[in-house]
């Protein structure tokens, strides 16, 4: 494959070198036509003091006929032969990439350029005709593109095609304005029998045809851009894409610019999302045929792009597609837009509490934006998909779930997977694993078909992407709808859900080996305080925007109290998510006394598993060797909260396991300025200190079930709780450590 880049290049190279000296002889001779034309009146004006007019225009007037379109489409095919296979644009390497035979292509982005550009090149096992046919269907594989409408379509006498097209681009959030195209795009093949499909914005400066602004758009430009695609021997075909737009950074908040100046970002959502979609279409064309394929792709694909224009149409909130604002309760932190359009409305089999179909229905949308700081996306996204208990509630979830007539089980066969009493049934995933389509059942709700025949059974389709933490750039989503039993593929989609989008991508990546089962805790180098992507945390540079959105369906005399509902239950995911992100994120204080992963935290987990050992006579972590990073992870993925404390007289906690932070509703930071007086009540308290000499004489003592208090003021229940001395290898008391067994939220 490298031979055969090598040799593309060298041989594009050379045909661009040819087109621009024939395109300067070109211009030169139109220039001297232009001069000799004028008479010796224009040359005493010039020679008069106004010779620095320019004489020929940089792009010659041009008109809509089909001649002045061709002169543009040519032109259009030059410069996108020169960033392709040339320099016109200084090109990087994508950051993040690593080349080898699972890489799907050669990636760049631009540096210093006008707008963001980026560029691929990659072999795909496709005909040219079929790669041309699946970029040209960009609403297909670009999520953020809402539609592309062909106005006009002329032929060419080389045997090409020119199309005047009309593009529409979703904005990734509720802090931004949509953005829109007015296209010129040149089909054409070249001498050696290459296939080129470019594209550029027509503007005012080329005299070309023109279309008025749309309202709620912002009018964006794309540079020279498209795509090359030359057949291999054999089959197949190599493409070179090139993406380059202007999106107009400038009318978007300063918080806001890097997501739209950011070429790694838009190389994520453009370029390599077309070489993603290529690959998955050769893989299930390739395997078609192979027996126990399942479901059908493509049925599969769709479902995962309804999904998407969903949530992307409930951010968005047109007006053309019937979404209408509401007053607000004073507060302009959650916006509520309804929609009564009947093309909303078309297939909800909507029947509520009293068993009949409901009427003069209508769809509520709550939705939000924050901003994140120091949170990994990826990070933060895997905790909302497998702890779905911390943030939903179970009321809601029923709720949107009767918006949808149930009908016969019949949930395809898979391997369950089980995070936080969820149950998670995987349906596809893309080649990479870049994004996951699958059918999760919330807790608490069985999975057998009595269920569904009685009413009870509640199934979401979950489509989540960006979960690879080193992945540079690339939004993370989790979008969900509830379905029909049934599960067909025409079932009605409200799409609720997560994105979040990192705005900081180009200044820095991402640790590679910062895990989930860490996440909570500080990865502190030395004095300075540095993530190991030696990012800034000081200054908050890793910097996110989160966008919440939520659809509900309801009759029309509730919109009053549903309305009430969606607002507080998006104030209260914001809470959660704000909770959530403080425990991932770290935190730029010093004096850490045993964060996670460092050698002190390993030593210290070694200490309470010897000593639970010693005292009880049984061990706390079972079937765990006696490695130290084994000791370690298994103790912070421990279901019982564990927190150590100082053997102080006003003992103050120094470190606690996930089970145990979550139920401070702390840091490991914060952790250290609670004491534990402060979280027992009086019976605790009273209850404690009856067993403080046991546990001083004897190493241990078991507490009664009781209730404790979370730092945020949350009463925590728990069934029974276990103290112990902690003894280091001299044998010597280092601390006491507290288990509270089955917990939870009062």
């Amino acid at each position: 494959m490298n031979k055969l880049l090598m040799e593309e290049n060298d041989r594009l190279q050379k045909q661009v070198s040819h087109l621009v000296y024939s395109n300067g002889c070109f211009r030169q001779h139109t220039q001297n036509t232009t001069v000799a034309s004028k008479d010796s009146s224009c040359e005493s004006v010039v020679s008069s003091g106004q010779g620095q007019r320019q004489l020929t225009p940089q792009h010659p007037p041009r008109d809509a006929s089909p001649a002045g379109l061709l002169s543009i489409a040519e032109e259009t095919l030059t410069e996108f032969l020169s960033k392709a296979t040339g320099t016109a644009v200084e090109w990087v390497q994508m950051p993040g990439m690593k080349p080898g035979p699972d890489s799907i292509g050669i990636v760049a982005i631009s540096h210093g350029c006008t707008g963001v550009a980026s560029r691929a090149c990659g072999l795909v096992s496709l005909e040219p005709t079929r790669v041309a046919e699946i970029l040209k269907d960009r609403p297909s594989w670009f999520r953020d593109c809402r539609a592309v409408d062909v106005l006009d379509v002329l032929p060419t006498a080389n045997g090409g095609t020119i199309e005047l097209l009309y593009m529409q681009l979703y904005a990734p959030t509720t802090l931004a304005t949509a953005r829109d195209f007015w296209l010129l795009r040149y089909t054409s093949v070249t001498e050696d029998g290459s296939l080129v499909v470019c594209e550029r914005s027509l503007t005012n400066t080329q005299n070309g045809p023109s279309i008025p602004s749309v309202p709620n758009f912002v009018r964006a430009e794309m540079l020279p851009s498209g795509y090359l695609i030359r057949p291999c021997e054999g089959g197949g075909s190599i493409i070179n894409i090139v993406d380059h737009m202007n999106l107009e950074a400038w009318n978007v908040p300063e918080v806001l610019r890097p997501l739209y100046e950011s070429p790694t970002v838009f190389a994520q959502k453009t370029t390599m999302m077309a070489l993603r979609q290529l690959r998955q279409i050769a893989q299930e064309v390739s395997q078609a045929g192979a027996p126990n394929w399942g479901r059908r792709p493509a049925a599969l694909r769709a479902l995962s792009q309804r999904l998407s224009r969903g949530f992307n149409e409930a951010v968005n909130g047109f007006t053309d597609e019937g979404w209408s604002l509401t007053s607000n309760d004073g507060v302009d932190d959650v916006t509520i837009l309804v929609n009564s359009s009947p093309e909303k409305l078309m297939g909800l089999n909507l029947s509520f509490s009293n068993g009949y179909p409901s009427v003069n229905t209508a769809v509520l949308c709550a939705k939000a934006s924050m901003l994140l700081q120091n949170v990994p996306p990826a990070i933060l996204l895997r905790f909302l998909r497998e702890h779905r208990s911390e943030w939903a509630d179970n009321n809601v979830d029923a709720y949107l779930a009767a918006a949808i007539k149930l009908g016969p089980c019949s949930i395809p066969g898979a391997r369950a997977g089980n995070f936080g009493g969820q149950v998670i049934l995987p349906l596809a995933h893309t080649i990479e694993h870049e994004e996951l389509l699958e059918v999760i059942k919330p807790e608490g709700v069985g999975l057998c078909p009595e269920d569904a025949l009685m009413g009870r059974d509640m199934f979401l389709l979950q489509l989540c992407s960006g979960m690879d933490e080193k992945a540079v750039g690339m939004c993370s989503e989790l979008i969900f709808a509830p379905i029909d039993a049934s599960f067909a593929d025409e079932a009605p989609l409200l799409a609720s859900g997560f994105r979040i989008i990192p705005l900081d991508s180009c200044k820095g990546d991402s640790s590679p080996n910062r895990t989930l089962d860490l996440a909570s805790a500080l990865d502190v180098r030395g004095t300075g305080n540095k993530l190991s992507g030696d990012r800034d945390v000081g200054t908050g540079s890793a910097r996110s925007v989160m966008t919440i959105a939520f659809e509900f369906a309801f009759e029309s005399h509730m919109q009053e109290s549903v309305s009430a509902m969606a607002r507080q239950y998006v104030r209260s995911i914001i809470s959660s998510v704000q909770r959530v992100a403080s425990a991932l994120s770290p935190s730029p204080n010093s004096g850490v006394q045993a964060p996670v992963g460092t050698p002190e935290a390993h030593t210290l987990a070694r200490w309470i598993s010897h000593s639970y050992r010693c005292y009880l006579g049984v061990e706390l972590l079972r079937g765990v060797d006696n490695g130290s990073d084994s000791i370690l992870k298994s103790m912070w993925h421990h279901s019982d909260a564990i927190i150590c404390c100082s053997m102080k007289a006003m003992p103050v906690f120094t470190f606690a396991n996930q089970a145990g932070l979550d139920m401070l509703e702390t840091t490991l930071v914060a952790l250290q300025d609670i004491s534990l007086e402060k979280i027992l009540d009086e019976n605790g308290r009273k209850g404690l200190y009856y067993e403080f000499p046991q546990i001083i004489q004897q190493g241990f003592a078991c507490l009664p079930g009781g209730i404790c208090v979370s730092s945020m003021g949350k009463p925590v229940s728990y069934e029974r709780a276990v103290a112990w001395k902690v003894v280091n290898e001299e044998d010597q008391a280092y601390c006491f450590c507290f288990m509270f067994m089955n917990w939870s939220f009062v």
